[in-house]
């Protein structure tokens, strides 16, 4: 079959790699890609901003399957425009996708439900989000309701930090119109994780727990980022608690947007917070995480293509999800200065080397090519993921990749999966 995968990041980069290793797969698109993802996509010259001509280019060219990494794309209603023309998407409607575009939907729909979460209060009036702060304090946490590419969110440790979130999202409006309304949470303390699930809409299935690390710097410092690495499988959770996690918060979560008349197909994106009270949602995602996605889809033995198929045609797979056993551990190479402004148009150096080094994946994340050379174009230029037999190789693996790697102004956490190996010099 002919599959189109939109995005450019280094989350598609690894749906493409595993698209790409399914037998049913005939050819892959890409729009737009990136110079990582063309080595097995064909790139789209149609507007990958414009739904209308993405759907356009899928129905001329016969496109049995579309795979949506960014968000935004689900939240404006591709899905939607897809089947109105009669072609399959994995991923979920608008409506669905409301389960992140608008975070202060999802509070509400979590206490409809009855679904694990921190205490809440939403705010589109800054004087009296602020009196809210004032009122009860910190620690606390400040959310910006809209799609903010996952910088919107503001753990404050003081009160004056909190109002300086809350200005910037209200006030400065750095995230332009997701900022206009708030949500304020309570301050939980615990381990966050991230449990991507598979669904067709009535049932679910797990990939491995994954923990992300959203902190610039080692040992959680500066400010927040879209990712700067991630591993699986993570230890934060024994098998027996993650089903009771599906059993507490995905299968109601699944069965309360059905009940409202948003049925949910794709991948769900539930982040978690071990609290000492048991997991409670700190967010939903409406696609793959990035960099989860990263160091997960590595691990699937099953084929890829034919579980999204199923899932977007709303049916049950013929061979459920099955994984590896193996770790995996990715690092984020990023430029210089993000998750501020950062630095463009360096080359990078080393990729020969660090793509053919033995259980190394290197996706490409914000890179672009000139003069036949790869080059810096984005904040998390590179994912460098190593795989092994168990935590300690896979991670040992991505480090001596990331050593071959070079350019200017890039920096990475040292530290990834930290809490990972503290977790198994305890036991």
């Amino acid at each position: 079959m002919k599959v189109l995968v939109i995005g450019s990041g280094g989350r598609e980069h690894a749906i493409v790699w595993k698209l790409a290793q399914s037998p049913s797969v005939r050819k892959i698109y890409a729009a737009p890609g990136n110079p990582g993802i063309w080595d097995l996509a064909a790139p789209v010259t149609v507007d990958h901003n414009n739904i209308a001509a993405l759907a356009d280019f899928a129905a001329a060219e016969g496109i049995d399957l579309t795979v949506v990494g960014p968000e935004i794309y689900l939240a404006l209603g591709l899905v939607d425009e897809f089947a109105r023309r009669g072609l399959l998407v994995f991923g979920p409607t608008k409506a669905a996708a409301v389960i992140e575009a608008e975070k202060a939907f999802a509070k509400d729909f979590m206490a409809r439900h009855h679904i694990p979460t921190a205490d809440y209060a939403v705010f589109s009036d800054y004087e009296r989000a602020r009196d809210h702060l004032r009122a009860h304090g910190a620690p606390v946490v400040v959310k910006a309701s809209g799609l903010a590419g996952g910088k919107g969110a503001f753990v404050c440790q003081s009160l004056d930090q909190a109002e300086e979130a809350l200005a910037d999202l209200m006030v400065r409006r750095v995230f332009g119109e997701a900022g206009e309304k708030v949500v304020i949470e309570e301050y939980l303390t615990g381990e966050e994780a991230s449990l991507l699930v598979l669904t067709d809409g009535e049932r679910a299935w797990p990939f491995p727990l994954a923990q992300d690390h959203k902190r610039a710097y080692d040992g959680d410092e500066g400010p927040n980022t879209g990712g700067m690495g991630a591993y699986a499988p993570a230890g934060v959770l024994p098998p027996v608690e993650i089903d009771r996690v599906m059993e507490t918060i995905v299968y109601p979560t699944l069965k309360g947007l059905a009940a409202e008349g948003r049925p949910y197909r794709g991948v769900l994106y539930v982040g978690l917070m071990i609290a000492p009270s048991g997991p409670k949602v700190v967010e939903y995602n409406c696609r793959f995480g990035d960099p989860e996605a990263q160091a997960v889809l590595p691990l699937l033995v099953t084929d890829f293509a034919s579980l999204c198929l199923a899932a977007a045609a709303g049916r049950r797979p013929a061979d459920p999800p099955v994984f590896s056993g193996q770790s995996a551990v990715c690092v984020v190479l990023a430029a210089g200065g993000y998750p501020g402004d950062y630095r463009k148009g360096d080359v990078i150096h080393g990729l020969d080397v660090a793509t053919h080094l033995s259980e190394v994946l290197v996706f490409h994340a914000g890179t672009a090519l000139r003069g036949g050379e790869v080059v810096t174009a984005g904040g998390r230029v590179l994912n460098v993921v190593g795989l092994g037999p168990e935590f300690t190789v896979a991670r040992e693996r991505a480090y001596a990749a990331v050593s071959r790697i070079e350019f200017a102004g890039m920096h990475y956490r040292r530290d990834i999966a930290w809490r990972e190996m503290r977790r198994r010099m305890l036991s």
